[in-house]
């Protein structure tokens, strides 16, 4: 007996040289070599092992029997069951270590595998807030699976499943990519694997790492959706949860991936059903990126809105311009967005009053959703969201908001040009002037209702360096934003003398202007040929009464009260008149300015004229010398003698003998009877009657516009078709399998043949990617191969 388990017996020795031959012949040398080196490691352990164990038995048959000490056995049986587990559990790739115990009973004993660890066997979903550690490393957060099994319904474990018994590297880094188009925790390298789970502890927000890995935690959150809250309706309490984490993600990942922002709010999209019951239309709408396809929630409020015939409102019929895949957006509607939107909304609402109303068409919504992993086999989800009309497929209200998006952009056009060249001076008023008053920021508001309390109902003379100041304008206006500005403060019912708008010079800096409060209405009788002929002899009598170098308070009231009493003007010309008689007070008008004005003027017209100077020179009882010179040159302008100018004086002063003082009358003047002067003075409204048929309208030219440079991409069609066969085609693309009657509905809302369009659409497909769009005839499936060509 003792010689049997001295040694091996020679069929043993005869066998392993056989195996020996065998390995050597089919095991490659370098495997073969670390094989032998390893058999004889063991091979001298068991016989060292053996040989103590000997030599305690013989020791031991010298003394008397004793029971062996329990922790003795436990050790040694500890310790192969060890090196037995690991190797039989070598398909976990994880040390397990197997604790054996032995019975009091030397005859008999009992070996216990403890349970395996909770995160081993059937899949854990980990709720938000939850901690989790894999490989060492401790995941935070929750929203993914793990566990040993999570099976699709191919009988494999989801793509998505955290499996701790899969080796895990030492280090990994995530920013590289590592992973094929399809990614499956179960099938990615180690490597691949430890960069996840850093990815995962870094907080699921590195904006440097490869989309792949959001992927793969993405289908997790697809399961949870798809699969659980199938089974278990009560789940849509976590949705809110879901929704939250997609946004933060689309916001973090969603510009560096298309594909995934597709994916992702498709998937918000879906659980949008809680709100179905809700009136989607008369609340916010959620942010969204453009994309090839309108947010099903966009369709949802604009059907609810249409089936229950309400008017769309502005802030809808936006989203509707600014996420279709076929609007064309210029420049303006992203350089200047907040501008943009503001301006769309009150031209919409100015066009369409509370909103458009739309017709209710006869394609119905269809809630769908084709996931991202590769655990569905590329099925589309499809939810049943009522009776509510896809008005997305309608080409003639979309084409109406089109129009509208050209006119906020021509409005916004040289905005846009200064914000482009200017884009750190874009609130100043030199770029806020070619802006809408309500586009202004809250700021330069509050200063304009600042200067236009200081008016009231008054008049207020200023400098226009302290208008600007008053608006914080950072330098000096041009000719255009001159006129830019008495538009921004006509609109807010302030108006300004000198009338630049009416064709008047931009007065500089250091000139005086007036400021006065103006009716909505004043704009558009400004330049009547009455005004006019009124406004020109308001002009000529300044200069005389200017003349002495006093234009006096007398001379002042008296032009007032003869503006009053021109009857054929309206309040608003008179109230202009008095604004611009107190600036001629200051700043009269020259002679040479109002000679070219004369020219057309007849006879007898020029005779009234003649005759209310002379009236105005005398009015403060004194007609200077200078008044003379000056209403003699006046007489020559208007083709008059200029020696009437005594006799029209004299007139004027009822007759009486002029008084000349010593020497010369053109030294001395004359003095007056002041009391007799308002009884003779001539009603002038003969002489602007006379007037106004030399006046016509004249245009104020203003300075040429430069091209804004187009940086917009156009439209987005697809595969070169028109805009109805790319609306249906994109509709086709939403659903990978269509019945022919849904079809019929929305070739018919798009004024198509539905044979011809399907036919127009698959020879587009087949002259760009040399595969059909669709086949089939009742259900029509959207070809996989074509949408993977189209990705690519």
């Amino acid at each position: 007996m003792a010689k049997r388990n001295s040694g091996w017996s020679a069929t043993r020795v005869s066998g392993a040289v056989v195996l020996g031959f065998i390995l050597l012949c089919v095991v490659p040398l370098p495997v073969t070599i670390i094989l032998g080196v390893a058999g004889l490691l063991i091979w001298g352990l068991n016989s060292k092992s053996k040989s103590k164990l000997n030599t305690s038995s013989t020791a031991g048959s010298a003394q008397k029997p004793q029971r062996s000490h329990p922790a003795n056995s436990t050790q040694t049986a500890t310790g192969r069951a060890s090196r037995v587990s690991e190797r039989k559990l070598s398909s976990l790739d994880v040390p397990i270590t197997v604790t054996v115990q032995f019975s009091s009973s030397s005859s008999s004993s009992t070996y216990r595998i403890p349970d395996a660890p909770p995160e081993y066997g059937e899949a854990k979903w980990i709720p938000e807030g939850e901690s989790v550690t894999v490989a060492g490393t401790v995941l935070p957060g929750g929203l993914f699976y793990v566990g040993t099994k999570l099976l699709t319904n191919g009988r494999q474990n989801d793509p998505c499943l955290i499996d701790p018994s899969k080796q895990v590297a030492t280090r990994g880094n995530f920013s590289e990519r590592q992973m094929g188009y399809w990614p499956h925790y179960g099938a990615i390298s180690p490597e691949a694997r430890r960069s996840y789970l850093n990815w995962l502890a870094a907080g699921r927000k590195d904006s440097d790492a490869d989309i792949g890995f959001v992927f793969l935690f993405f289908y997790g959150l697809e399961r949870r959706v798809l699969v659980d809250t199938a089974k278990e309706p009560a789940l849509r309490a976590e949705w809110p949860v879901i929704q939250r984490e997609l946004d933060r993600l689309i916001e973090i990942y969603g510009g560096r991936s298309g594909s995934f922002r597709q994916y992702a709010t498709s998937l918000l999209s879906w659980l949008g059903q809680v709100t179905f019951n809700e009136k989607a239309y008369r609340k916010p709408l959620p942010k969204f990126e453009r994309t090839g396809e309108i947010p099903f929630a966009l369709k949802f409020a604009l059907g609810q809105a249409a089936l229950d015939k309400a008017p769309i409102p502005s802030h809808l019929a936006l989203a509707w311009i600014r996420l279709h895949p076929m609007s064309s957006l210029k420049t303006a509607a992203y350089r200047c967005a907040d501008e943009f939107d503001n301006l769309f909304a009150i031209v919409y609402e100015r066009t369409f009053g509370e909103g458009m109303v739309i017709t209710k068409n006869r394609t119905k919504l269809k809630l769908t959703h084709a996931p991202a992993s590769s655990a569905f086999s590329g099925q589309t989800q499809i939810a049943n969201v009522g009776d509510i009309p896809d008005i997305s497929v309608l080409t003639a209200p979309f084409k109406k908001l089109q129009d509208l998006v050209q006119v906020v952009a021509k409005e916004l056009d040289a905005y846009s040009r200064y914000v482009g060249k200017n884009p750190d001076t874009r609130n100043s008023l030199e770029g806020l002037l070619l802006l809408p008053v309500d586009l202004w920021p809250a700021s330069t508001k509050s200063h304009l209702q600042d200067l236009k309390e200081k008016i009231g109902y008054d008049m207020l003379m200023m400098s226009f360096r302290e208008v600007l100041s008053s608006l914080r304008a950072q330098g000096p206006l041009t000719k255009e934003k001159g006129l830019a500005l008495a538009r921004a403060l006509e609109s807010k019912n302030i108006g300004i003398e000198p009338d630049v708008l009416g064709g008047a010079k931009l007065p500089k800096d250091e000139e005086n202007v007036v400021l006065f409060a103006v009716s909505p209405e004043d704009a558009s009788i400004r330049s009547t040929p009455t005004y006019k002929a009124a406004l020109l002899t308001l002009q000529l009598a300044s200069s005389v009464a200017s003349a002495d170098g006093d234009f006096c308070e007398e001379e002042l009231e008296y032009l007032q009260a003869q503006v009053r009493t021109w009857k054929h003007l309206t309040p608003s010309h008179t109230h202009r008149l008095q604004a611009h008689l107190l600036l001629l007070k200051t700043t009269p008008v020259s002679l040479t300015a109002l000679r070219s004005k004369l020219d057309g003027v007849d006879a007898q017209a020029k005779d009234s004229i003649a005759a209310f100077i002379a009236t105005v020179a005398q009015v403060d009882g004194t007609v200077s010398p200078e008044e003379v010179k000056l209403l003699e040159k006046l007489y020559k302008a208007l083709g008059v003698d200029s020696k009437r100018v005594f006799s029209d004086v004299h007139a004027a002063a009822s007759g009486r003998q002029l008084v000349a003082s010593t020497g010369n009358t053109e030294q001395s003047g004359f003095k007056l009877d002041a009391a007799r002067i308002a009884a003779l003075q001539k009603d002038t409204e003969s002489v602007t009657a006379l007037l106004s048929n030399i006046f016509k309208e004249e245009e104020v030219v203003t300075e040429a516009e430069e091209a804004d440079e187009e940086i917009v991409p156009p439209k987005d069609t697809l595969l070169g078709l028109d805009d109805s066969h790319t609306v249906l085609a994109r509709l086709l693309m939403s659903r990978s399998q269509w019945s022919r009657d849904e079809l019929g509905d929305a070739a018919a809302d798009l004024e198509l043949m539905l044979d011809g369009a399907l036919e127009t659409i698959n020879e587009a497909a087949f002259e760009s990617h040399d595969v059909p769009f669709i086949e089939g005839d009742d259900p029509i499936t959207v070809n996989p191969e074509f949408l993977e060509k189209l990705a690519a």
